[in-house]
């Protein structure tokens, strides 16, 4: 088959896009970075996700299944998520028009049209979309993602290193259930070749209080630090103190709202196999040895 991967040269799709080539498939990606490094030596053909619906539909002509990995984690300029809505819209419209028989779409747990969170209504309305458009679908719904590129993880144990205590928004006690990325590029590459439409969530085998999560970085990368309870807002004050350091935005009010409200959580058995302490063993001596910036990633 020919297959679409939006964003192949980045986290999540670099993942999918390997997964791919290896079952011998001929791939292309459309990307907003087309300068970004290419890992897979030329393989892969780039397009440019711009969201001209012409453009695109003569660029995944001959394309039998697209995986959409966009989305935005912030508003920032024009890139808001209401504006990521409108986007997603023509990138599955002009999919339909160059004749895709399906798409495989990456969501998040717990997606809401009467969510007041922007991020969770907008996955919402892009599942809507793609399940409207009349190809065949799969709709992914992962939570918090794991894996060498990963923004969390990795800042959690970058402050972890740096600072002699943590500060927990609120107790703590808040839930969620991280993936290992490529855990969930298998999935993805299992729904590329299933002719079901179906909707699923892709989280792994761990829960964890937040709490419980940062105490086990710690514990792996040999930074146990004291844990301290501070009000939520005082918490994301701090984070914003240190975004003007590192240039980047740590944390946002709604990353913070969804997580107290367990939204990262799924209620279905895990699929996902690869256990959080078993990934943090195997690379305790480089998470959090680097700041992780979201903006240097996706807006050099």
């Amino acid at each position: 088959m020919k297959i679409a991967v939006t964003g192949a040269f980045s986290y999540s799709g670099k993942y999918i896009t390997k997964r791919l080539l290896d079952c011998g498939e001929e791939v292309i990606t459309l990307t907003g970075h087309p300068n970004r490094p290419d890992p897979f030596g030329g393989k892969v053909k780039a397009y440019p996700l711009d969201f001209d619906e012409a453009g695109m539909t003569r660029s995944l002509l001959g394309v039998d299944v697209l995986v959409n990995t966009y989305w935005v984690r912030f508003d920032k300029g024009e890139n808001t998520q209401p504006r990521a809505v409108e986007n997603t819209r023509k990138l599955i419209n002009a999919a339909q028009a160059a004749g895709v028989k399906r798409v495989v779409h990456i969501s998040i747990t717990n997606p809401s049209a009467e969510s007041p969170l922007p991020y969770f209504w907008g996955k919402a309305a892009n599942e809507k979309t793609v399940m409207q458009s009349g190809m065949s679908y799969a709709l992914l719904r992962p939570t918090v993602l794991v894996g060498d590129e990963d923004i969390l993880i990795n800042n959690i144990a970058f402050l972890l290193r740096r600072f002699p205590f943590f500060a927990l928004p609120g107790d703590g006690s808040y839930k969620l259930q991280p993936v290992y990325v490529d855990d969930l590029a298998e999935l993805v590459v299992r729904a590329v070749y299933s002719k079901e439409d179906y909707v699923i969530d892709a989280v792994g085998p761990d829960i964890f209080t937040f709490k419980e999560m940062v105490e086990l970085i710690g514990e792996k990368i040999g930074a146990k630090r004291p844990l301290i309870s501070v009000p939520p807002r005082l918490a994301l004050c701090a984070a914003q103190f240190l975004s003007l350091f590192l240039k980047d935005v740590i944390l946002t009010p709604e990353e913070v709202d969804g997580l107290m409200a367990g939204l990262l959580v799924s209620k279905e058995p895990p699929r996902g196999e690869t256990h959080l302490a078993d990934w943090l063993e195997a690379n305790k001596h480089k998470v959090g040895t680097k700041y992780a910036s979201e903006l240097n990633k996706h807006y050099e």
